[in-house]
């Protein structure tokens, strides 16, 4: 029947009238030739005004919304909404694809720019982030992503003066972006008082860091860096919706309707207001201007695009208009002229004339229209309106005939009769009315039988009768005029209908896919004549059907480009072209209807692209009258390769099993056997389910896949050699054009594809991350440097990749059927082919996306399934065979001809230089000529061609043949039934390589004294393998049925067979020939066993769960065994053949006597006393530990005990072979494990001699051969197994040091919280009392005195603008390693603290410092390669990683200018512990404080990310390169050391194993180094230095220091190595040691630091120099030759560095800690002079006036004043029992004032000498004393509080000054309070939880710095009593900074760190005279 295929016309998209101006701006350009580029709905148009011609890019998939044009003019970018939304690029010339970028952005993509030079693309996303996004367009990748705002973001612009800056704008924001690295990080642009802050619309960037911006309010804001600086007001009076730059200046654009030009500077040149032109209306409004020369365009809100010429601007010429905002329903077709009418919720009726493609009236009704009709004669048009009326106009002149109003719910449809006599009204209230036309409309009548709305009428030719379609989806006839329902089915039959737009009714039945039942089509419209249907949807498609179309599912043509629903579809009048109109995009679209006859030429034109599967021009399968599939075919179709556990979700399952055992019992559990098994041989090939999977490798191996193993097999020695690095079924196999690499994709949730090196099988890349469930596909270019792979999701995807590098370059969704091949077109690489189920397509590269092109295959065929495809001799040319047999020809994408090639599916074909050879399903292989002309040549595979050197026997003849390969003279063929042949080109043929065919394989047993061993399988063949070196099937026997189980008897004579169907026979072992067989069960025989010894009985059991007992000599059944609840698993008997031990499928284990089969119960501790012939069974107390940790996901199906009863060997479902010890007691043994076998293994048995394990996979259908490896025997080879995978029980060790780093969690600064305990209102939220001296104007009182008592008077005071950080004494050595390093041949060193990197010169002690951080620094290295001379990284602490300016980050800069060269934002929250870069310096390796201790490697000089995975569970301390290696590197951290390779973008590790040194455990390690061949050094928590070779722990050296081994540095140029640990000093030992290249030999140092113990935590070494970092903050210099140390920096050990005090005259300054330290600074010599060592923590410290005297308070409460001279102790006191916080002494001398955290400051008379009496205190303090300061008379004191109050007290009374007046006249002698009215302004809005810490005026009076918990230094001016004052700011501190202080002369400020226990000291820029 007709309707099952698809028309052969065709639809065109001609015209499209319309423009988006809603909800979108700056959306209309010209390109460079003069076209006019915007878009509407889904389509991108260009249009051309002179040739009034409109090009269409159809390549979106719904809603475009923005756009941009490349800086060239010819390309164009666009974007679209919908929930996976993409950009394409696209040419604007030829509208093809050039670039698809996608898979960043959700809901859709608001914005986009191009850069200057047009390299890079921005692009805004709409979710609820905003994403900015950047993309190097061309080859389609993301280059950088951050979050935009927390409000939508209006528009975005590259800054084109300045590279890498761009700027964005939107609600109530403007951002200035910088992108570095991979980090792209804004800077909010400030309103300040110069504008208000609100919305900003649109923006240009122009020359000297100006940015224009257009505002809400009309204004324009002109920004300066990050700064407004002027607002020109009133430049438009509503919003500015559109700003656009050319080179002459600027043009506006807004909601005013006026388009304003200005200058280069902004100065106003003209205004155009196009609300007063001709063709202007009010409320018009501009959405998009572009301003080229003398040409303006303006696009409109309502969808209108004018273009203006600057001379005439008064006269805008209209050259687009569209239906405005609101939906568009109604749509009429005038009956005798190509017009079309149509009406929208915009209340206005518009016709279009369909030949001039324009709009020729347009008339404004007072309703929204919903339908229109036009009458036959062409003279009346009807409206029916949403408010239940319809109107009646004359099309001549628009003038109303009538209007009517019956119904009060929309008129949905309307219809005049064909005689023109009647109108039929159809309303949303469920009726249909009849009017008359001749009697002015009069009601004729009324049909009422529908329940639901009206959607759809129409009438028959003869106008007697209507049928209607209403909501319900009903279809009912009436009777006209008068409307009676027709309920005689046999009246309407033979009514023919005068149109058919229903939707229901037998002719439309196929319209409706065959199982749905929605009412998703809007529209339809019949052409009789063309034999056509057209209809639209809810989907945005336009569809062509046959008509009549009557079985459900009928096959299409599909059309997209309306982006929601389509209303309304209709054939124009003469069948020329079909009208379709869009609901939300209120665009109407006109196609031209290409007949059968035209559709040739017409398609040789454009062949339609599509990037969504949608746009096909047909629909998924044009025909479904294809021959069955064949058989082969259907089952391979039908294998899914899911799986219910990927071997990816192990690690999980095991952590969660984990959890829940963890109260479980934690025995002691065995080690792994010492033994180890190689996997040696395989026998088998997976032919029955791929293709074109064999190859001859460059030195003639062959190579192909089995199981999860990638085969190598030498054909002249007959070895094998195997790529094991797969862990679950390969499913396909590339050959590399060199012949020497090979790609296989395999299995697995996350599927990968390995490329291996066939010499040294070794992964060379891994790909990953964009299939799912596996890879069925895969192609090396013809270069060899890409690689294209095909998953098996749902959708095909097709990617492409650049595999070196491990990137993917582009994807696309391949198709719905399965793909079975792809195949890149050898002579362009971005071109590919992939073929499969109905399905050939062409693709070529687009940027990130692949375009593809269904194959055309016209009248020469059918759509056939596609099973294998070849490219011919020039680019144009492919071949494909198909399930039938052909071999279809293809030129560009059109079918040529095709080929009869075979009888039944060609499977395979491979091109050779003159020709081609196949090979099909019916077992021939053909050679041809190089057109498929003629077959040259065809060898049949036949039993009798087989030569004699075959190591196996064939099956069958003619066997189904999958691949074919030629080279070295012969022809390769691969089986189905799993053989490998070599056909000579002379005929015979060699058999190499076989395994069993399709159908599990379970029977297994070994010969008890010769090297062979039996099979039997479900392919229903008994198969006899020799396992010595000539690896070969001996004899093979079908049987009727398929076997589950076989056994020879202990003479090797009989060999018994249990079959399927419950019956087994015993054969001759040599002839396989019967001897007898029984049939006495239904179900399986699972497992059979002759008794040892002579052999007289055999136990057969089956799955009826009984085991039967017969007498082989009589062949009589003589017991049988009943008990067991489920079918018998396993059974085993004694050495004495009396007993039988039983498993069952219940996990019973049960025990029966032989012969009778009594049952007997033995305790569980006896039975491993007894002793067993064999041991298959897997219950048990002696193998309880075989059951893994996940034992509820997967079952051990086999296992098989050695002879000697040491080791057992077990298969499980998951495909693992393990070998346990024996007995395995406990839970969860130790073993070893190895992976070769892909899903269960069925089958385990040990040869007679113990030395081979064989092996069998059920469903991989594979026989694998192991070769055992006694203890001690193996060479050091690293072995493939994985060891047992459960982590070891022993802790790592204890060090309160490593506890701690391991402990720390860093907070960010933004979320830093008070340090001090304080509660109260906060200063700037309190209410302000009224002051006293609201004094009136004219007062006679004395001027208000100084606040502050100045003491520079004599000079004119400067204010300070700015602070330099000059020097910084500390170093962040507490928690971090490896930090210190030389640079410049050991002139100078770098190091870091708090979030600064120090740059120190080691002869001068100059400082200089890299800032850019924005949070603490937590590791540094360098950069050694000799090309990257000075280059350095720093990681640092930050939030979560959502690539926002807190995101964690690595900085890579420049030690000498201090440039940033590259940010990397990264995504291991919460900071970054350890960066490393590798041996050619070109790549970074970064470790996160994640949970997962993420391991990063970046390019850094692209900010591209590489690869990434989860490091360890627990914390990783230290990672780093190899130095000669850019792939190989080393982890160490808690019980941790990996060893890692980079192979293309995947990260692969192996644990270190301990090897069988003895009692080696797995330690905590915390550092690593290296030596020549492969050696690595690690160094532990309790010592010692463990050395590996590759991966296995070889030696240890015990005790290389006392305490951890913190450091190890590996010289480059000598190899040697320096470690440091944690020591007490001694004569012989030192912390830091210098070892030789092998760790031999060492010498120690000591540091002379006079500490108890040494702790180092960083080495590194120079000429003759090591350098040294220590825990407590000191970096030392050792002589190699003296040992000499030199102290370079020193700094306080532990933090809060509470006490600051700066020397009255000099430039000296004091600390005091929590270290128990009091230090002296000099700054001039940037040195400490000086240190105490008070034995308890300090708290706070203070000079006296004349600088002779030092008071320090303590934590303990006690306070203590020195004599600077001397130092010796003057006085000490302790009268209180907690902290002192703040002392002073008075300016006089004559009092000391002590404040402590007991809400108390005592007064002490030093007049009265060092006895220290208190003289009397401050009462009622209602807080905690914070900070303290004297008035200038000394007769005064002020106290701040932890409550936010500051109070006055007098001294030395104590009485509390409460008279405000009398308060604010006293000056002060300093002022560090950071509370008082004169400090207000020092409050920032965002201190919630955080404070104001410190403050200290300068000495001048007139400058003040604060301190506070975020960590910033802050510059005001003082007084400031306005809240939130201006103030300059300065970040370098971690969180806290506790306390600040001018030093003398205002020369310099010190700040002294909380967390970072780091002094700072800046240089005062004082502002010039």
């Amino acid at each position: 029947m007709a309707a099952r295929s698809a028309p052969s016309c065709h639809l065109r998209l001609e015209w499209v009238y319309g423009y988006r101006g809603h909800q979108c701006r700056n959306n209309l350009f010209y390109t460079a030739a003069k076209e006019i580029v915007y878009f509407v709905a889904g389509v991108g148009v260009v249009y051309s005004p002179r040739e009034h011609r409109q090009k269409f890019y159809r390549g979106h998939s719904d809603d475009i919304i923005s756009l941009a044009l490349h800086p060239e003019r010819v390309l164009v970018a666009t974007g679209q909404v919908g929930k996976e939304p993409y950009i394409c690029v696209w040419d604007s010339y030829t509208v093809q694809t050039i670039s698809v970028l996608k898979d960043v952005h959700t809901h859709g993509i608001a914005c986009l720019a191009f850069d200057l030079d047009g390299q890079r693309l921005v692009s805004v996303g709409l979710d609820s982030k905003n994403a900015v996004c950047v993309w190097d367009w061309k080859r389609g990748k993301m280059l950088s992503m951050a979050p935009g705002h927390t409000d939508r973001i209006f528009d975005i612009s590259w800054d084109l003066y300045q590279p890498n800056k761009l700027v964005s704008c939107g609600v109530k924001h403007i951002k200035f972006w910088s992108l570095c690295g991979n980090a792209l990080t804004p800077k909010r642009g400030v309103f300040g008082k110069t504008g208000d802050l609100q919305t900003i619309l649109c923006l240009a960037c122009a020359r000297d860091e100006l940015t224009y911006s257009g505002a809400l309010n009309g204004d324009i804001y002109v920004w300066k860096g990050i700064n407004l600086i002027r607002t020109i007001q009133g430049a438009h009076t509503a919003g500015i919706f559109s700003m656009n730059a050319c080179e002459e200046g600027f043009a506006t654009g807004g909601r005013d309707g006026c388009i304003r030009l200005w200058d280069l500077t902004f100065k106003p040149i003209t205004v155009i207001d196009l609300r007063e032109t001709d063709q202007g209306y009010k409320g018009l409004s501009v959405r998009s201007v572009c301003w080229r020369g003398d040409h303006i365009l303006v696009g409109t809100q309502d969808s209108e695009i004018f273009e203006i010429v600057v001379h005439e601007r008064k006269k805008p010429f209209l050259i687009m208009q569209g239906h405005c905002e609101g939906e568009l329903w109604a749509l009429a077709i005038h009956p005798t002229k190509p017009l079309a009418v149509t009406g929208s919720d915009d209340r206005s009726v518009r016709i279009w004339s369909l030949v001039d493609h324009a709009l020729i009236a347009r008339c404004n009704m007072e309703e929204p229209i919903r339908c229109a009709a036009v009458n036959v004669d062409g003279i009346h048009l009807a409206l029916g309106m949403k408010d239940g009326s319809f109107t009646v106009l004359r099309v001549r002149d628009m003038t109303e005939v009538v209007h009517i109003k019956d119904r009060k719910e929309a008129i949905h449809e309307l219809k005049y009769s064909p005689d023109g006599t009647y109108l039929a009204v159809g309303c949303n209230d469920s009726s249909v009315d009849i009017y008359g036309v001749a009697q002015r409309y009069k009601k004729m009548g009324e049909c009422v039988g529908s329940l639901s709305f009206i959607t759809h009428l129409d009438w028959s030719s003869d106008s007697r009768y209507l049928q209607t379609n209403d909501g319900n989806g009903k279809r009912l006839f009436y009777r006209m005029p008068g409307g009676k329902e027709v309920s005689n089915k046999e009246e309407t039959k033979g009514v023919h209908w005068a149109s058919w737009t229903c939707v229901s009714g037998l002719e439309v039945n196929g319209i409706w896919p065959k199982y749905s039942e929605i009412n998703d089509i809007n529209s339809v419209d019949g052409n009789y004549i063309g034999q056509v249907l057209v209809t639209a949807d809810d989907y945005g498609i336009v569809k062509l059907f046959r008509y009549p179309c009557l079985r459900k599912g009928a096959k299409f043509r599909k059309y997209i480009g309306h982006s929601a629903h389509v209303t309304n579809v209709r054939w124009s009048h003469d069948h020329q072209w079909v009208i379709s109109i869009g609901g939300a995009d209120h665009a109407v679209f006109q196609w031209r209807f290409i007949p059968e006859r035209k559709l040739k030429d017409a398609l040789h034109i454009a062949p339609q692209e599509s990037l969504a599967d949608s746009n096909s021009d047909e629909s998924d399968s044009d025909l479904s009258d294809v021959p069955e599939l064949d058989s082969e075919i259907e089952q391979e179709t039908q294998l899914t390769y899911r799986r219910q556990v990927y071997k990816e979700d192990l690690p999980q399952l095991k952590e969660q099993y984990k959890e829940k055992q963890k109260s479980g019992t934690s025995k002691r559990r065995e080690r792994a056997p010492g033994n180890s098994i190689r996997l040696h041989f395989v026998h088998g090939y997976r032919g029955y389910d791929c293709r074109s999977n064999l190859f001859y490798t460059q030195i003639g191996e062959i190579v192909y896949h089995v199981a999860a193993v990638g085969v190598i097999y030498n054909r002249q020695q007959n070895t094998q050699r195997f790529y094991l690095g797969h862990d679950d079924d390969i499913l396909c196999l590339a050959i590399h054009p060199s012949k020497d690499y090979v790609a296989t994709g395999q299995v697995g949730r996350d599927p990968s594809v390995h490329i291996w090196d066939t010499e040294t099988i070794k992964p060379l890349s891994i790909l990953k991350g964009y299939h799912q469930y596996g890879v069925c596909a895969v192609d090396f270019s013809a270069d060899g440097k890409r690689l294209a792979s095909v998953g098996i999701d749902e959708s095909h995807t097709v990617v492409l990749w650049d595999w070196k590098k491990g990137e993917k370059l582009s994807i696309a969704r391949g198709s719905k059927d399965k793909i079975f091949v792809v195949k890149m077109n050898p002579y362009v690489p971005d071109k590919l082919i992939t073929a499969g189920i109905k399905h050939m397509k062409f693709w070529r590269r687009a940027g990130g996306g692949l375009v593809g092109r269904k194959g055309y295959i016209g009248t020469l065929g059918k759509n056939e399934t596609m099973m294998c495809a070849v490219y011919g001799w020039t680019e144009e040319m492919a071949f494909t065979g198909t399930s039938t047999g052909d071999v279809c020809i293809w030129r560009d994408i059109f079918l040529v001809k095709t080929v009869k090639a075979h009888d039944g599916p060609v499977f395979s074909m491979h091109a050779l230089e003159k020709g081609f050879v196949t090979g099909g399903k019916d077992g021939v292989v053909a050679l041809w000529d190089d057109c498929f002309e003629r077959c040259l040549k065809t060898y049949a595979i036949k039993r009798a061609a087989l030569a004699p050197g075959s190591k196996g026997l064939l099956l069958e003849d003619n066997p189904s043949i999958r691949a074919i390969s030629l080279g070295h003279g012969h022809i390769l063929v691969g089986t189905k039934n799993g053989e490998i042949l070599e056909v000579d080109k002379s005929g015979p043929i060699t058999l190499l390589v076989q395994g069993h065919m399709e159908g599990e394989v379970w029977g297994l047993a070994t010969h008890p004294y010769l090297p062979i061993c039996a099979t039997v399988s479900d392919d229903k063949t008994l198969r006899i393998w020799d396992l010595s070196p000539s690896h070969c099937m001996l004899a093979v026997r079908k049987l009727k049925k398929g076997g589950r189980c076989c056994c020879f008897s202990p003479d090797g004579k009989a060999l018994a067979v249990g079959l399927c169907d419950g019956s087994f026979l015993m054969a001759n072992a040599d002839t396989l020939e019967d001897l007898v067989s029984f049939h006495h069960r239904k179900d399986i025989i699972s497992d059979i066993r002759f008794s040892p010894g002579s052999g007289k009985y055999l136990a057969v059991a089956s799955h009826d769960s009984f085991v039967d007992i017969y007498n082989v000599m009589s062949s009589k059944r003589v017991g049988i065994c009943k008990g067991a609840t489920s079918y018998i698993t396993h059974i085993d008997w004694d050495i004495r053949g009396k007993l039988l031990q039983v498993n069952t499928g219940a996990k019973e284990q049960l025990f029966f006597e032989a012969p009778r089969g009594k049952r007997q119960t033995i305790p569980r501790m006896e039975v491993e006393k007894i002793g067993w012939a064999s041991w298959t069974s897997v219950l048990g107390l002696c193998c309880e530990g075989i059951w893994p940790v996940i034992g509820e996901v997967t079952d051990v199906t086999a296992s098989c005990l050695t002879h000697d009863k040491m080791v057992l060997a077990t298969g499980d479902d998951l495909g693992f072979v393990k070998l346990f010890r024996y007995p395995a007691k406990g839970k969860c043994g130790k073993f070893k494990r190895y992976v070769a076998h892909s899903t269960q293994v069925t089958n385990v048995r040990w040869t007679c001699d113990d030395s081979t394990l064989v092996t069998l996979g059920g469903a991989d259908m594979s026989l694998m051969v192991w070769t055992n490896e006694m203890e001690g025997s193996r060479e050091k080879r690293p072995c493939d197994s994985e060891e047992s995978d459960t982590g070891s029980e022993e802790d790592g060790g204890y060090d309160s040091d490593v506890t701690r780093e391991n402990e720390i969690s860093y907070t960010i600064r933004a979320l830093s919280t008070n340090i001090r305990p304080m509660f109260g209102i906060k200063p700037h939220l309190q209410q302000k009392e009224p002051s006293m001296d609201e004094r009136p104007p004219v007062s006679r009182a004395p001027p208000q005195p100084e606040k502050l008592q100045t003491n520079n008077v004599g000079k004119k005071k400067r204010p300070i603008e700015d602070l330099m950080l000059e020097l910084v004494f500390g170093y962040r050595g507490r928690d971090c390693r490896n930090n210190v390093h030389y640079l410049n041949d050991g002139d100078d060193i770098i190091y870091h603290t708090a979030s600064i990197g120090i740059l120190h010169n080691v002869a001068t002690g100059i400082q200089s410092f890299y800032q850019e951080h924005n949070d603490d620094i937590l590791c540094l290295t360098v950069n050694q390669h000799p090309k990257f001379v000075n280059i350095v990284a720093t990681g640092q602490v930050g939030d979560s990683a959502d690539m926002s300016p807190t995101a964690p980050s690595v900085h890579i800069w420049d030690a000498v200018n201090k440039q940033t060269l590259a940010i990397l934002r990264c995504y291991h929250s919460k900071g970054v512990c350890s960066v490393s870069f590798s041996a050619t310096g070109k790549l970074l390796l970064s470790v996160g404080l994640d949970p997962e201790h993420t391991v990063t490697i970046w390019r850094w000089q692209e900010g591209a990310k590489i690869a990434s995975k989860a490091g360890h569970n627990q914390r990783i301390f230290v990672a780093e390169f190899r130095p000669d290696s850019d792939s190989q590197f080393v982890s160490v951290g808690v019980k941790h050391v990996k060893f890692w390779t980079l192979a293309g973008r995947a990260l692969l590790s192996k644990k270190g194993l301990l090897s069988s040194l003895a009692d080696a455990r797995m330690q905590t390690m915390l550092a690593v180094a290296f030596g020549a061949n492969n050696l690595t050094f690690t160094g532990t928590i309790s010592g010692d230095v463990c050395v590996w070779k590759d991966h296995i722990l070889c030696r240890v050296v015990a005790r290389a220091h006392n305490g951890p081994v913190f450091a190890m540095y590996t010289t480059l140029r000598d190899g040697l190595i320096v470690t440091g640990g944690k020591e007490r000093p001694s004569k012989e030992g030192g912390a830091v040691k210098l070892w030789d290249q092998e760790l031999r030999r060492c010498r120690a140092f000591r540091l002379e630091t006079g500490q108890i113990t040494d702790c180092v935590r960083s080495v590194c070494r120079g000429r003759g120099k090591i350098l040294v970092g220590t825990r407590n903050a000191e970096i030392i210099e050792v002589g190699e030759k003296n040992a000499a140390c030199n102290i370079l920096v020193n700094g306080h050990v532990d933090g809060p560095i509470w006490g600051l005090a700066t020397h009255p005259s000099r430039d000296f300054f004091l600390s005091a800690a929590e270290d128990g330290t009091v230090r002296l600074w000099d700054i001039a010599d940037k040195k400490m002079l000086n240190k105490v060592n008070l034995g308890h923590a300090a708290r706070t410290v203070c000079y006296s006036p004349e600088g002779d005297m030092v008071a320090i308070g303590m934590k303990n409460g006690e306070f203590i004043i020195l004599l600077v001279s001397s130092l010796k102790i003057w006085g000490k006191k302790r009268d209180r029992r907690c902290a002192i916080h703040d002392i002073r002494f008075s300016p006089d001398c004559r009092f000391l004032a002590v404040g402590s955290s007991e809400n108390s400051v005592d007064f002490y008379d030093l007049s009265l000498g060092p006895t220290l009496n208190r003289t009397s205190y401050c009462k009622d303090i209602p807080s905690f004393v914070i900070q303290m300061d004297f008035s200038a008379d000394s007769r005064y004191l002020q106290v701040s509080t932890g409550c936010y109050k500051r109070h006055v007290y007098e001294v030395p009374s104590g009485r509390h000054l409460t008279d405000q007046a009398a308060i604010d006249r006293i000056t002060w002698a300093t002022w560090t309070s950071i509370l008082g009215s004169e400090v207000m302004g020092i409050w920032s809005r965002h201190a919630e939880k955080a404070d104001v810490t410190c403050a200290c005026v300068s000495h001048s009076g007139i400058s003040l710095v604060t301190g506070d918990d975020f960590g910033m230094v802050k510059l005001f001016d003082f007084p400031c009593p306005e809240k939130f004052a201006k103030h300059k700011r300065f970040l370098g501190h971690s969180p806290h900074v506790t306390n600040i202080r001018f030093t003398s002369g205002d020369r310099h400020v010190i700040s002294a760190g909380g967390d970072d226990c780091s002094l700072f000291v800046w240089k005062c820029v004082h502002t010039p005279h």
